[in-house]
């Protein structure tokens, strides 16, 4: 609420007695040294759209990615496309809002593949961990990676369990490998790479897989078993291997 009243004789001022008003922020003024570096870095891309005007493509030969042009408007356009789906929505979120539907189908759909493995039907349960990996990639690119990272490389796991069920070792220890990318520290990755290694015969990289998860996970229940079970197996291969030299040499002395 403003007024004005007289303070002296023939002079008046005017003042508010309302709350202060917000100051407008004035935007600083760029660094020039900065500015210089950017400016410097700085390398236009040349783009074109789709027919609808949707999809940013190169110019040259309309592709969302191209290595020949030097392009990759992949994430760019899924970001576009999001937001254009959700006009609701201002700006994204903060990364800790996640999409509670897409965690409810990945969740859902890693449990079908849960219980079709359990009901000994492996290769259907191989397309329900597929599909939830899927799913599980398919988050906004604005809510926190660790989500996406637990979500999938979930997924992946038990896939490749279900790929060492039916003696698919390589798809087993493929898959091992990606979660291990996705999640180094997860003991769970490196006891499914240990027994990919073991299904492949390769005894000393299973130890050495079970070892790197041990410096993660030194008290897993899980991989000390494995280890020690892997060390039985090469007593095993061990005492066969001398046994086998002995015979020969008894063979050659006689």
């Amino acid at each position: 609420m403003s007024h004005s009243h007289t303070h002296a004789p023939g002079e008046e001022h005017s003042h508010s007695h309302g709350p202060p008003q917000p100051q407008a922020q004035q935007i600083p003024t760029p660094d020039p040294a900065l500015q210089a570096l950017i400016d410097q870095d700085f390398s236009p891309s040349p783009l074109t759209l789709s027919a609808d005007n949707t999809t940013a493509l190169c110019a040259v030969h309309k592709l969302e990615k191209c290595d020949d042009c030097g392009v990759d408007f992949v994430n760019t356009n899924r970001l576009a496309r999001l937001l254009v789906a959700n006009p609701n929505l201002l700006c994204p979120p903060p990364s800790n809002v996640i999409s509670q539907n897409l965690t409810k189908m990945v969740t859902s759909t890693k449990d079908e593949g849960n219980a079709l493995f359990k009901a000994g039907q492996t290769q259907q349960a191989i397309a329900r961990y597929t599909a939830a990996a899927q799913l599980a990639v398919q988050r906004p690119p604005w809510e926190a990676n660790q989500f996406m990272r637990e979500e999938l490389s979930t997924a992946i796991s038990n896939r490749s369990a279900a790929y060492f069920d039916v003696h698919d070792y390589v798809s087993a220890l493929a898959d091992a490998e990606t979660v291990i990318a996705i999640r180094r520290n997860w003991s769970k990755g490196h006891f499914r790479k240990a027994k990919a290694l073991l299904g492949l015969g390769r005894l000393r990289e299973a130890a050495d897989a079970i070892r790197l998860g041990l410096d993660y996970e030194p008290t897993s229940a899980e991989l000390l078993t494995f280890f020690s079970d892997i060390e039985r197996v090469e007593k095993k291969y061990e005492e066969k291997r001398l046994e086998l030299r002995k015979e020969k040499a008894e063979a050659v002395s006689s």
